[in-house]
């Protein structure tokens, strides 16, 4: 398994493991990752993030609110559609 799938694979672990409304931050799967070094993870974790919203199984929020993660600047949130 690649290192993209890898954290696609975790992004969609972390949801799984909770609730079904709750969401994820990108450094939860980033720090699960790579806990001593993982902050080189934040571009990739919300890359990973942007490939599972284009398969439709989740979705980007900041403060509650559905985002274009293309567009979105600032802390966001991973949940399950």
């Amino acid at each position: 398994m690649g290192a993209d799938e890898d954290l696609e694979r975790r992004i969609l672990a972390m949801l799984d493991a909770r609730a079904r409304t709750s969401t994820i931050c990108p450094s939860d799967v980033a720090r699960e990752a790579a806990p001593e070094d993982w902050r080189p993870l934040m571009e990739p974790v919300r890359r990973a993030a942007r490939r599972l919203v284009d398969r439709g199984e989740v979705e980007i929020t900041q403060q509650g609110d559905v985002v274009d993660l293309a567009t979105a600047t600032g802390p966001i949130r991973i949940r399950r559609i």
